[in-house]
């Protein structure tokens, strides 16, 4: 994927042949717990929602790497606190002396497969294998020989808000609640007052896409 700084994009992946990602309750805590983690120091969620086969983030990025200080095979990334699917952790280890914003997905995406393969007694890919981002719309029809097809609008009041409410709105279009808040596993309830998650920066969500 090609980032570039103080861009918003929207990122997403969903499971290899639409199959399921999120297996039980933890499955979904652990896997913020790895954008918490691994992300953050990148740049800032704006709003995400993880679906049973399927996660949309919207996140604003501020730098593309970051360095890696006194990182050895023996120091855990994570901390020993979290759950024992930590114990494939492995492959989030590095030598190496900065991570990319890539890098930092590809190592969430990869760790969190291992640890759930194990604890389904399973084993190959969970994700498709290329993880999508966006800064804008496509115009779906141009024809391919328009000088315009493939050409990216980026127009963040429109496409940035809109993308917002269609995070949010996902589970609602799947059927699996009523409204966005009464799912647990997206940030609609925290922008709408009824929770207090931090893992989102609500301010620079509601200027940058000039949210009520």
């Amino acid at each position: 994927m090609d980032f570039a700084p103080n861009t918003i994009y929207h990122i997403y992946n969903q499971g290899n042949n639409r199959d399921r990602v999120f297996f039980q309750e933890k499955n979904y805590t652990f896997f913020l717990q790895k954008m918490r983690t691994y992300l953050l120091p990148y740049g800032h969620f704006l709003c995400y929602c993880l679906m049973p086969n399927h996660f949309h983030w919207l996140f604003y990025v501020e730098r593309l790497a970051i360095p890696i200080e006194n990182e050895g095979e023996n120091q855990p990334l994570v901390s020993t606190k979290q759950s024992s699917l930590d114990a494939e952790e492995a492959s989030g280890r590095s030598t190496e002396k900065e991570r990319t914003l890539n890098n930092a997905i590809a190592i969430v995406l990869r760790s969190y497969t291992q640890a759930v393969n194990k604890q389904e007694g399973r084993s190959g890919a969970i994700f498709r294998p290329h993880t999508k981002a966006k800064d804008g719309w496509e115009d779906p029809n141009l024809p391919p020989w328009h000088p315009q097809s493939q050409l990216v609008l980026k127009n963040w009041e429109i496409y940035g808000s809109t993308c917002f409410h269609y995070i949010h709105n996902n589970p609602v279009k799947a059927g699996l609640v009523a409204e966005a808040t009464q799912w647990p596993w997206s940030s609609a309830s925290d922008f709408a007052g009824i929770r207090n998650g931090s893992l989102c920066n609500q301010p620079l969500a509601k200027k940058l896409l000039q949210l009520p």
